[in-house]
């Protein structure tokens, strides 16, 4: 009689997650990549703009300044919390099973996506700045997710690839809809055709990668739960 209960109710075991625990770290990779890269590109001109350039950059052009175009220009800072975030919440669920290199190697990547938010010439004065209060607000939710990655990791799966996937799309929209409306006064400033560069397409597929990998982490969660249900009711 047990042998044949281990046949109708052979053990489950939790499979390793293979590959698909690298997706997100690998996401985040090439999104960070891509913001660092030219989004506005003209050799021609001498002129080379990344995302992390743009949300000051857009400050001083002439349609901004005299209120032509209205743009939300924090907007551009978004791919940087989601990538800083999106790390820190990874960093430490169980499901992934990150050796503790991997882990450090993430807060790290969370700790320089955050802090490249940080204004030139930054000071505490400039940081309690109106014009700055928000990005300050993002640094420290950024460095405090960091801080609390242990405990962060124990959150319910939609709790934690929920923010991922939001943020991971308002990181895409935002930016790109901001560059697409400042790219014609560039354009006109410095009398040359221009496009959008290779960084940003490289950072959508980034950020892309990130919103597939939060749908799968909250898929490969329920899972894993399962499993563990059904073999505590089989133990």
């Amino acid at each position: 009689m047990p042998a044949e209960d281990t046949q109708d109710h052979p053990p489950q075991t939790a499979k390793a997650p293979g590959l698909l625990r690298w997706l997100t770290p690998a996401a985040c990779l090439f999104a960070l990549a891509g913001y660092f890269a030219p989004w506005v590109d003209n050799r021609v001109a001498g002129l080379v703009i990344t995302g992390l350039d743009l949300g000051e950059y857009v400050k001083f052009l002439p349609a901004v300044r005299n209120g032509v175009i209205s743009i939300w220009r924090q907007g551009f800072y978004i791919p940087l919390v989601a990538v800083s975030l999106s790390c820190s919440l990874i960093a430490y669920r169980r499901v992934w099973r990150f050796a503790l290199p991997v882990k450090l190697a993430l807060l790290l990547i969370a700790a320089v996506a955050a802090l490249n938010m940080l204004p030139p010439a930054w000071s505490p004065a400039v940081l309690a700045a109106p014009e700055f209060r928000l990005q300050t607000m993002c640094i420290t939710l950024c460095l405090a997710a960091l801080a609390f990655s242990p405990f962060l990791g124990l959150l319910p799966a939609l709790a934690a690839y929920a923010p991922i996937l939001l943020l991971s799309l308002a990181g895409i929209w935002l930016p790109v809809s901001g560059l697409l409306i400042v790219l014609p006064d560039i354009q006109s400033l410095y009398r040359t055709p221009l496009a959008p560069g290779w960084g940003i397409y490289l950072m959508v597929i980034g950020l892309a990668g990130l919103a597939v990998s939060s749908v799968l982490g909250i898929r490969r969660e329920r899972i894993s739960d399962g499993r563990r249900l059904h073999n505590g009711a089989h133990n």
